[in-house]
C-alpha cells in the first residue's frame, strides 16, 4: 500500500465513483488517446489489468477481469432460457458479451448495435483477449448505429438481450429510460429476457432505486443480483428481465448439468453455485431493491 496520499505516482487514472470516492489504477504505458466522434477513448497498459480501455474517463473493461462482468451479464439468463438461438447486444463494442454468447451451441446469431465503430476497431487492435475473435465468428452481425434506433425500428425478436453499455450519459443517456425497456421487452420472444448492469449498490443506490422502478415498469418479472467487478471498484449489481424466466427457480446442479450439457467452457467465473451466490442479497442490498 502507499505510504500516504503523496505516493500516488504520475501516471495513476482515477475512476471517481461519486464525486468524493474513487480509486486509481497506474498507466504503464499509452497505446491510444482520442475523441471519437461520440467519446473519448484510450487504451493503457497497466500491471494489475494488463491492456485497460476506458471511455470518457472511465474504465469499460481490461484483459484481466473482463469475465467478472461479461460472464456474470450474459450467462445468468442464457443458462436461464432452455436453448437461446438469437441474441440482441446494444454497445458492447469490445466484443466481450458477444464472446460469451458465441459459447452457446444453440446460438444462430447475436446482433451486435454498437454505435461507435472506432470502439470495434480499438478492441480489434488491442482487446483480442476480450473478445476472443469473436468480430470473425460468421454468427456475429455488426451494425453500427444508434442502439434504441434499432431495437425500435427493427421486426426482429430475440432470445436474449444484453445491454452493454457505459454509465448513463452521452450517447447511451436514452438507453437508460423506460422507453427503451419497454422496446426492447416488445422484441423478445415469449421465453426471452434481457440482462444489464446497474451500478454500484454502496455508491449509486439511488440510480440503482431509479433503474428498476423502469424496469418493472416494462417487465413483470426483474431480478437484480450481484457480482464482484474489480475494475468497477468491487460489488456491483446486475438485473435480468422477462417476462416468463427466473433465474431464481434453477438449482445449482441444474446450472452445471446446463452447462455441461451445452458444452460451454473457458468459463472463469460463472458456475451452478456462483449463479445461487449471486441472487443472495445482504440486508441493506434486499431494503434497496425492495
Amino acid at each position: 500500500m502507499a505510504d500516504g496520499p503523496g505516493d500516488i505516482a504520475p501516471g495513476a487514472m482515477t475512476e471517481y465513483l461519486t464525486d468524493e470516492w474513487g480509486f486509481f489504477i497506474r498507466s504503464g504505458r499509452m497505446y491510444e488517446r482520442f475523441r471519437s466522434p461520440y467519446q473519448a477513448i484510450e487504451v493503457h497498459e497497466t500491471e494489475p489489468f494488463g491492456k485497460l480501455f476506458r471511455l470518457d474517463g472511465h474504465f469499460m473493461t481490461s484483459e484481466q477481469d473482463e469475465f467478472f462482468y461479461h460472464e456474470n451479464l450474459v450467462h445468468l439468463s442464457g443458462i436461464t432460457h432452455p436453448a437461446p438461438e438469437r441474441a440482441l447486444i446494444v454497445g458492447g463494442g469490445d466484443g466481450g458479451s458477444a464472446e460469451e454468447l458465441l459459447k452457446y451451441p444453440s446460438m444462430k446469431r447475436v446482433t451486435l448495435a454498437e454505435i461507435d465503430m472506432a470502439v470495434v476497431d480499438v478492441a480489434r487492435k488491442y482487446l483480442a483477449d476480450v473478445h476472443k475473435g469473436s468480430f470473425d465468428d460468421p454468427r456475429l452481425d455488426l451494425r453500427i448505429g444508434d442502439g434504441f434506433a434499432y431495437v425500435r425500428e427493427t421486426s426482429e425478436t430475440f432470445d436474449l438481450i444484453v445491454l452493454d453499455l457505459t454509465d448513463p450519459g452521452g450517447p447511451s443517456l436514452e438507453l437508460y429510460t423506460p422507453e427503451f425497456y419497454r422496446a426492447c421487452a416488445s422484441r423478445l420472444t415469449p421465453l426471452g429476457a434481457m440482462t444489464l448492469h446497474i451500478a454500484s449498490p454502496i455508491a449509486h443506490p439511488d440510480r440503482i432505486r431509479q433503474t428498476l422502478v423502469s424496469l418493472r415498469s416494462a417487465f413483470s418479472i426483474v431480478t437484480p443480483y450481484l457480482t464482484s467487478v474489480p475494475l468497477y471498484g468491487g460489488l456491483w449489481m446486475m438485473a435480468m428481465c422477462s417476462a416468463t424466466l427466473d433465474p431464481r427457480k434453477l438449482s445449482a446442479p441444474e446450472i452445471d448439468r446446463r452447462i455441461a450439457q451445452r458444452g460451454i467452457t473457458d468459463l472463469q467465473y460463472y458456475n451452478g453455485e456462483m449463479h445461487r451466490a449471486a441472487l443472495a442479497m445482504p440486508n441493506f442490498v434486499r431494503a434497496l431493491v425492495s
